[in-house]
């Protein structure tokens, strides 16, 4: 009896150990199947995120391209539709010249002040030029001295600007030598002036008299002056686009 119990035991024993045995292997098979599940799953994913960064970079580096060239094509376009300015020519319209018959400083001084105030003068096509409101009144606060003028009955006197008067009448014999320069305002001297012709002069004082012309030429025009060599020389130059 005690021997059966005991081959019992071992059989018993045995089997045990057997089965112990067979769910060491199969736990230790399935773990190693995992493990290797979860390098191929891991491996396909970096795989996979590594081909959708080079894709990106593949798309981001083809649109960065198709934008460089839309915006050189943009260039190009602009470049192309661009007008380029047009060069002025200047040609000169008239000139005319007046003896400066005076030794007084103050007078030419006050002639110098006027033409450094008109030189550069546009006047553009359509428009007329108006001489007072170009040069302003003739005060001493703008450099202007006192000097020989006529008052209204022709009687000789000081007054601030003296010698206005022969840069203006100098300026209206020019203008009268273009067709398409229109005088619309113009006053004599209530007595002679010695430096132009009888009926060629043009009185200004700011506030009552003034000098005007439209410029009717098609062009805009240019007005340039100097004092030099003992006379007053005023130049009107055409602006042409070509």
């Amino acid at each position: 009896m005690n021997k059966k119990m005991g081959i019992l035991i071992i059989i018993g024993l045995l089997i045990l150990i057997g089965i112990g045995i067979y769910i060491y292997v199969k736990n230790t098979t399935s773990n190693s199947d995992e493990g290797a599940n979860y390098e191929a799953n891991r491996t396909s994913t970096e795989t996979n995120t590594s081909e959708g960064e080079n894709n990106s970079d593949n798309e981001n580096a083809t649109n960065t391209q198709e934008n460089t060239s839309s915006e050189e094509n943009q260039t190009n376009t602009s470049d192309s539709n661009t007008t380029p300015a047009p060069q002025i020519v200047e040609e000169q319209l008239s000139t005319f010249s007046t003896r400066i018959y005076s030794n007084d400083s103050n007078r030419n001084k006050n002639m110098e002040i006027t033409i450094s105030t008109l030189n550069g003068t546009i006047v553009k096509n359509g428009e007329t030029f108006s001489f007072c409101n170009t040069v302003g009144p003739a005060t001493s606060s703008k450099g202007y001295l006192e000097a020989d003028i006529y008052d209204h009955n022709g009687k000789k006197k000081k007054g601030y600007g003296g010698g206005n008067c022969q840069v203006s009448s100098t300026l209206y014999n020019a203008v009268l030598a273009v067709p398409s320069l229109t005088v619309v305002e113009r006053h004599p001297h209530s007595n002679h002036v010695p430096y132009v012709a009888e009926g060629k002069d043009a009185a200004v004082a700011y506030g009552s008299y003034d000098f005007k012309f439209k410029n009717e030429t098609g062009n805009d025009i240019k007005i340039q002056g100097a004092i030099a060599n003992g006379t007053v020389t005023m130049t009107l130059i055409t602006l042409k686009a070509q």
